[in-house]
């Protein structure tokens, strides 16, 4: 399996005609499928596959991890640039979607709904484990006995006409099912990478976890690029990681850069980074 990744926040030296942007989108082939995985902010991600030599128009299906524009913000791009991959994402009873901060600062920070409605034809809305193809599953059943990461706490959905804490019922992980181990992406991890790492394995027992890619939204505010938590939470975090014998964690996006390094000093060379342009092979 090669996992590609279209863009993310930071850049790279070696590829510097890819631009990044706040937000993940990873490519992934594997036996001959070719699986996009979020869109970022915008169409970035497209125009870097095209001078990655990724050809969005050959995705056969499309994965959206959750429902904020980060992850979703690119999908009228994929839309224009591929005619006909299904697009799967989570059914969801809420909307907007808002960033509060400073008690004052409040912004939208969800995925254009209008647009699913315009290409209903496209997407695919799901509230149940579903293979999307052979060997790749998705996950809808995130909890679990590990803590939610703190930097949700900024986050809030509209319910019946009130702002209520975000209980990401929008979120979802895919796995993909090799020979030698379970590949799991994560998206941003509101609910908590340990939990969504359990998930996996208690959906697949008897498979070993090779690897994780994601953002475990282990950033407090993303304006002060801040760390959600304490140091020896995280720390904790990095050390419930190793006790699932995964081979590799690649992380980035909304782990933020204070958590990552945090996590290095736990995890070691199992944790390594990613950025744009990042094309790695599991």
């Amino acid at each position: 399996m090669r996992v590609s990744v279209l863009v993310e926040n930071s850049g790279s030296e070696d590829r510097k005609d890819l631009s990044p942007e706040f937000g993940l989108s990873l490519h992934i082939e594997n036996n001959g499928q070719n699986i996009l995985f979020d869109t970022g902010t915008s169409g970035v991600f497209a125009d870097n596959a095209e001078k990655m030599g990724i050809d969005i128009s050959a995705v056969k299906v499309a994965v959206l991890s959750h429902h904020h524009f980060d992850h979703g913000g690119g999908l009228a791009r994929f839309l224009e640039v591929n005619n006909g991959a299904k697009i799967y994402l989570r059914a969801c009873p809420d909307q907007g979607h808002t960033f509060k901060a400073f008690g004052f600062l409040k912004r939208f920070i969800g995925i254009d709904v209008d647009l699913l409605e315009r290409h209903a034809d496209r997407f695919v809305m799901i509230d149940k484990p579903v293979e999307i193809t052979p060997d790749v599953v998705l996950l809808t059943d995130l909890s679990g006995q590990n803590p939610r990461p703190k930097g949700n706490d900024h986050l809030w959905v509209r319910r019946d006409g009130q702002l209520i804490h975000d209980p990401f019922e929008h979120e979802l992980e895919m796995v993909v099912k090799e020979p030698d181990g379970l590949v799991v992406f994560t998206g941003c991890s509101h609910s908590g990478i340990l939990n969504m790492i359990d998930a996996a394995i208690t959906r697949f027992p008897d498979q070993p976890v090779k690897a994780v890619f994601g953002g475990f939204h282990l950033i407090g505010n993303p304006l002060l690029k801040s760390m959600a938590g304490t140091r020896s939470e995280v720390e904790a975090i990095g050390r419930e990681m190793l006790t699932r014998s995964i081979a590799t964690v690649f992380s980035g996006h909304c782990t933020g850069d204070k958590a990552f390094a945090v996590l290095k000093g736990v995890m070691g060379e199992t944790l390594q980074p990613f950025s744009t342009g990042s094309s790695v092979q599991v």
